[in-house]
């Protein structure tokens, strides 16, 4: 039923493949451990530019990068921790360094384990011992992404964790969405207001934030696009959520964040591992897609 197979094309690539749903998700370890693709039968969910990509210099625009040790931009680059100052790119560095295969399974889901560590260049700009491990599973057309983030430094380990999927899309009019939050802002179009279940497809970008859900409750949202529904969960560590697209570009982003851009300068939401420490946390995606 499962099987998971690895190939030399561009990039070392990992595919976990269930049978039974004719459905794979497709992995680039070295490129920031994305997932680049998710198809059922013959159709592809995921949106990926393949000129990007090629390009090993720039940040990957597709798939689903993994976004670490921030998410979205800080101001000028920059942050302050204790004094000191340091430069991070935006969403952090997570999503372009290559992360480690570890193991993969067939037991119950095609899968795979992935781990970044720290590094002597990471520690210039992010001065903290960390050992993260991913293990996405696929099975039927549902995706389970178990996270585990280590903290291996003398001290507390500040962070934010997320996701940034793009999602392919035909016609953007076509999308519905169930938001668990009703405000939102949107930065691309200096917009206050609040989320009536549509967005305007004519302008340029939109680039909104929700307001954060009620903490300690996982973060439940869905969309939906003619004849195809994604639904996400997420733990509780996940109280933001980002929609960003871009005017006749084929895609749309519904990002799960822990923090809102910023946090390790405001600590809004910001998370806190402290030495020695683990979090477990984890990400589904299901896809359901209904035959005309």
């Amino acid at each position: 039923m499962f099987e998971v197979n690895s190939a030399s094309e561009l990039y070392s690539t990992v595919y976990l493949h269930d049978r039974t749903t004719d459905s794979y998700v497709t992995v680039v370890p070295e490129r920031g451990g994305i997932i680049t693709g998710i198809q059922i039968g013959d159709r592809q969910l995921l949106y990926l530019d393949r000129e990007r990509f090629a390009n090993p210099e720039l940040s990957v625009r597709g798939g689903i990068p993994i976004l670490f040790p921030i998410c979205g931009n800080l101001p000028g680059d920059r942050y302050v921790w204790k004094g000191q100052e340091y430069t991070l790119p935006q969403h952090g560095f997570g999503r372009n360094l290559p992360w480690t295969v570890v193991s993969s399974s067939t037991e119950g889901a095609a899968s795979l384990t992935l781990t970044l560590t720290h590094t002597p260049e990471t520690l210039t700009v992010y001065p903290f011992q960390f050992e993260l491990k991913f293990t996405y599973r696929w099975a039927g057309t549902s995706l389970i992404v178990e996270q585990q983030f280590h903290n291996h430094s003398a001290d507390v380990m500040p962070m934010s964790i997320g996701f940034h999927p793009y999602y392919s899309v035909g016609d953007k009019e076509l999308l519905q969405f169930d938001i668990p939050t009703q405000n939102y802002v949107d930065r691309a179009n200096d917009v206050r207001a609040e989320f009536l279940g549509t967005w305007d497809t004519d302008l340029a970008e939109i680039d909104a934030a929700f307001e954060p859900i009620e903490r300690g409750q996982p973060l439940v949202a869905a969309v939906s696009d003619g004849d195809r529904r994604v639904n996400l969960r997420a733990d509780p560590y996940f109280r933001h959520l980002v929609f960003w697209t871009v005017k006749e570009k084929p895609f749309y982003c519904l990002e799960p964040w822990s923090a809102p851009r910023d946090a390790i300068n405001s600590g809004t939401d910001l998370l806190l591992l402290d030495s020695g420490a683990t979090l477990n946390t984890t990400l589904s995606l299901e896809f359901q897609i209904h035959q005309a």
